[in-house]
């Protein structure tokens, strides 16, 4: 693997970009800032004792994406078009969610600046709230994506349960870390060996839907090995591959699948999201897999 902020005698250097091409650039990353709900509480209804929290992380996140070349020692300078960062709150995990968005026009890319803002806007949302106790957490930073470049676009998911269970027709329990095997699923799962439907995948958005039902369900519970969000499974075909933060490769076998008895979610519900919107894969490298690990379509398929 070629590390090109090294040269040849493994020493520090910066890319010489002069011969790439100027292009329309854009990249998207993400925080999240994890808080009790005495602390949540006081955030969203702008209580805080030194101000608007959100509004002051928000133009952090903005300064912070300027400021890239005087923090990281090996970043160009680049005309920014545009910043926009964006924070929202969800009660439900007592989280905000950090997006920033940074756009260019020119030879290399603006995925530090997005990064930096999302990272720099999660600190001081820390930083605003830390007098109200120290439970805080900023977690998940991340990109999501990006575009522009010779290498084209990238949009990256995350996983956010790996589940598992020992007997089928059973709701699966999220475990703390599971291993893929090839040509075999997710080892300890009662599904794995099928040639065809090895592994198993639902986002968290289609599980999100059944909620907005009146169902309480959580990941695993439509049997699913792996949840994740921020990725377009039902933009997938079969042959797509998919790889893990981990090192592991899936390729997708099956959209969906016809239950041929209907499930306890069913019946609760009147309807079931994963016939339509589950997809199925097989290993074709294996690997650890973690809940927060980044999952993407391959380029190289």
């Amino acid at each position: 693997m070629e590390m090109t902020h090294l040269d040849a005698e493994g020493r520090a250097r910066m890319v010489d970009v002069g011969e790439k091409e100027t292009t329309r650039r854009s990249a998207t990353a993400r925080a999240r800032v994890r808080m009790t709900r005495e602390v949540f509480d006081a955030v969203t209804g702008r209580a805080m004792p030194k101000g608007d929290a959100l509004a002051v992380a928000q133009l952090a996140g903005i300064m912070g994406a300027k400021r890239v070349p005087d923090l990281i020692p090996l970043c160009h300078p680049i005309p920014l078009d545009g910043v926009e960062v964006r924070l929202a709150p969800d009660p439900a995990s007592r989280c905000v969610t950090v997006e920033a968005i940074a756009r260019t026009t020119g030879r290399t890319g603006a995925e530090m600046e997005a990064l930096t803002a999302a990272a720099v806007a999660a600190l001081t949302l820390y930083d605003m709230v830390k007098s109200l106790g120290p439970h805080t957490v900023i977690e998940d930073v991340r990109l999501v994506a990006k575009s522009g470049g010779k290498r084209g676009d990238y949009r990256a998911g995350r996983v956010v349960a790996v589940c598992l269970s020992e007997v089928k027709g059973q709701r699966k329990q999220p475990c703390l870390q599971g291993a893929l095997r090839v040509d075999h699923g997710l080892e300890g799962d009662a599904h794995a060996g099928d040639p065809v439907r090895q592994v198993s995948l639902l986002a968290r958005e289609s599980i999100d839907k059944m909620r907005a039902k009146g169902l309480e369900v959580n990941p695993g519970d439509f049997a699913e090995n792996l949840t994740t969000e921020d990725l377009d499974l039902l933009g997938l075909e079969p042959g797509s591959r998919l790889e893990l933060g981990g090192g592991a490769l899936l390729e997708v076998t099956q959209i969906g699948k016809e239950c041929h008895d209907r499930c306890a979610i069913y019946y609760q519900a009147g309807d079931c999201v994963m016939p339509r919107e589950g997809i199925f894969a097989r290993v074709l490298r294996g690997g650890a897999v973690r809940p927060g690990d980044s999952i993407w379509r391959s380029v190289r398929e």
